[in-house]
This record gives structure tokens, C-alpha cells and sequence, in this order.
């Protein structure tokens, strides 16, 4: 389920985000969205480049904190970097649920992960 999860958050929400906010333009909205993904190539420097309990954000640089102040700065900004900025947030948002789902079935996961204050605090609500 939460790969469906994680999938559809990357895929079919934000063609739901382009046809209602940017309906006049929908397919250009939704490709902008979709190229966000690109951000992912940062995980081509960590080692090894996939770890199925490694939580991403914090820990690419991509992912950082500092560089989510930079995606809700390009909110602020006219479109496409509007658009853009929409779509990095929501991919980090995505990547978030995912640490949080993968963290609640382990402990020693929530441990080792750069997030891992923010995630129990999370976990306390």
C-alpha cells in the first residue's frame, strides 16, 4: 500500500493539482510537475543509491531543509518557477509520508534517520 501511496502522490496528484489549478494549461502545468521528479537524481550520490529504510529528506541534498526554503521561494515567483516550486514541495511532501509510513514499522530505522526529530514529533501526535 505504500508504494501505491507513494506512487500516486508522484503521478496522478499532481494531474489533479494541473487540471484544477492550472486548468487553461493543464498539460504544460503537469509536465513542469512531473519534471520535479528530477530531483531525485541527487540519490545518485549517496551510497548505496537505494535503501528501502533510508529516509530522503535531509539526507540528499536535494532534500534539504535548505533547499526546501529555495522551493517555497520559487512560490513566490511567476510561472513556471511558481509551478516548479509547487511540484518540489509536493515531492518532498511525498517523500515525507513515505518516511513516515516506512519509520512507523521501524524503530531502528526512525533512529538512524536525519529526520528523525521531526518524525517524533510527528509520531507524538
Amino acid at each position: 500500500m505504500q508504494t501505491v501511496l507513494h506512487y500516486f502522490l508522484h503521478l496522478v496528484f499532481p494531474l489533479g493539482i494541473a487540471l484544477v489549478f492550472f486548468n487553461n494549461e493543464w498539460k504544460n502545468a503537469y509536465l513542469l510537475l512531473l519534471l520535479t521528479m528530477l530531483v531525485d537524481l541527487d540519490h545518485l550520490l549517496a551510497s548505496p543509491i537505494f535503501d528501502p529504510n533510508r529516509c530522503s529528506i535531509n539526507f540528499h541534498p536535494l532534500h534539504s531543509y535548505y533547499a526546501m526554503v529555495f522551493y517555497v521561494g520559487l512560490l513566490f515567483l511567476p510561472k513556471p518557477f511558481r509551478i516548479l516550486g509547487i511540484g518540489l514541495l509536493l515531492h518532498m511532501f511525498t517523500d515525507l509520508v513515505d518516511c513516515l509510513l516506512t519509520h512507523q514499522n521501524c524503530k531502528d530505522c526512525l533512529a538512524t534517520s536525519p529526520l528523525s526529530s521531526v518524525l517524533q514529533v510527528i509520531f507524538i501526535w
